[in-house]
């Protein structure tokens, strides 16, 4: 719609500037811009829900030989859907940040129930 030939405006018929690959604002929105405002509050929330779970963990939690609080995957459902149905993926985002450990690479509802989730 940006290169529309019925438009008389100028301004419309234009293309979007092209960013190369390698440029630091490629495959951003731009600055100021609505999505880019979107994008940071639904960082923020993110964020704010994988402080809770690491709350959660170190509440419900046992300390271990090494120093690092661990729970199960199974006690930390049950204690945490109730606050929030995204469990396993604020799990999944902790762990990419080196907040928590835990072994293999998804969590299944019964079928893991035994996996140790280290605080880290």
């Amino acid at each position: 719609q940006r290169k529309n030939p019925f438009s008389s405006q100028a301004g419309l018929a234009s293309k979007a500037p092209h960013v190369p690959r390698g440029d630091g604002t490629y495959g951003r929105p731009p600055e100021g811009s609505r999505t880019e405002q979107r994008g940071k509050d639904a960082h923020s929330h993110v964020g704010k829900e994988v402080e809770e779970l690491c709350l959660v963990i170190r509440r419900t939690g046992e300390v271990g030989e090494d120093g690092h609080v661990s729970v199960t995957f199974g006690q930390l459902f049950e204690t945490y859907v109730t606050i929030s149905n995204k469990v396993v993926g604020i799990l999944l985002r902790a762990r990419k940040h080196g907040l928590v450990g835990f072994e293999g690479e998804m969590l299944w509802q019964g079928k893991d129930d035994d996996v140790v989730i280290t605080l880290l």
